[in-house]
């Protein structure tokens, strides 16, 4: 992997609860070493995200969207995506949990999935879905559900996988990311007890077998991310991609 780790600014939304605390939050990132980031509110200001980014030097890997499930018109979502320099429109959730478990409940998941990969071919964009633990808790035939819905979408869908949710799941993620291949175009990286409720920690230091992981997966953009952390947010941050830079020497 020679693109440098990004980070998921969600893990900063305390940070970022005013516009007007944009800037220093960015800069803070920047200077920790960050060069890529991915947003998760791409439609607040996107011209004003990407002059500040590129100020910075940031690029950005990704960007989530759930307007694209929450709002009747995608064009908009889509157009403040290239805006703010990305071509990766990411569906980080907006699918019921119980869709999951069922056969019939994964093949509306992966018509809804085809429709907004539809669109964003349209605008010219990739269209990608990021999970958490319920796409992998429901075991259908011996199969986690997201890899029976990976089956079911269009090629055209790519994955992001969060892999410290994937393993709270109950999935050996290593193995689910070799099985799944080039359709996972990125990956959250963090790490941690592996226990619903637990903070995050440090990548590096929780229970993750983290070298394994990323191993898997050696073409897929690394976005680390923190859910909570009990210590200081930009610390810890500071931590974990100094220790995903030395183990992959980027």
């Amino acid at each position: 992997m020679t693109r440098k780790p990004s980070v998921q600014l969600y893990t900063v939304r305390d940070h970022l609860t005013d516009i007007s605390q944009r800037e220093g939050t960015l800069k803070r990132l920047a200077d920790i070493g960050f060069t890529a980031v991915e947003p998760f509110d791409p439609t607040t200001d996107p011209a004003g995200f990407r002059a500040l980014a590129d100020d910075l030097g940031l690029s950005v890997s990704g960007a989530h969207a759930m307007a694209l499930v929450r709002e009747p018109d995608t064009g908009p979502v889509f157009e403040a995506l290239a805006t703010i320099g990305t071509d990766l429109a990411i569906l980080p959730a907006g699918i019921p949990e119980e869709t999951f478990t069922t056969h019939d409940g994964l093949k509306r998941a992966a018509d809804q999935l085809n429709a907004l990969a539809a669109k964003a071919a349209e605008a010219g964009l990739r269209f990608g879905y990021h999970n958490h633990w319920w796409e992998f808790e429901p075991v259908l035939e011996g199969r986690h559900a997201l890899e029976i819905l990976v089956d079911l979408v269009d090629p055209a869908v790519v994955f992001e996988v969060d892999t410290y949710w994937a393993t709270v799941g109950g999935a050996d993620a290593a193995a689910v990311l070799e099985r799944l291949g080039e359709r996972v175009v990125a990956l959250h990286v963090k790490d941690g007890p592996t226990v619903k409720g637990e903070p995050n920690v440090a990548v590096g230091t929780g229970a993750m077998p983290v070298p394994a992981v990323l191993a898997a997966a050696p073409d897929a953009w690394r976005v680390i991310e923190f859910d909570e952390c009990a210590t200081d947010i930009f610390e810890a941050l500071a931590q974990s991609l100094a220790y995903v830079n030395d183990l992959e020497g980027t």
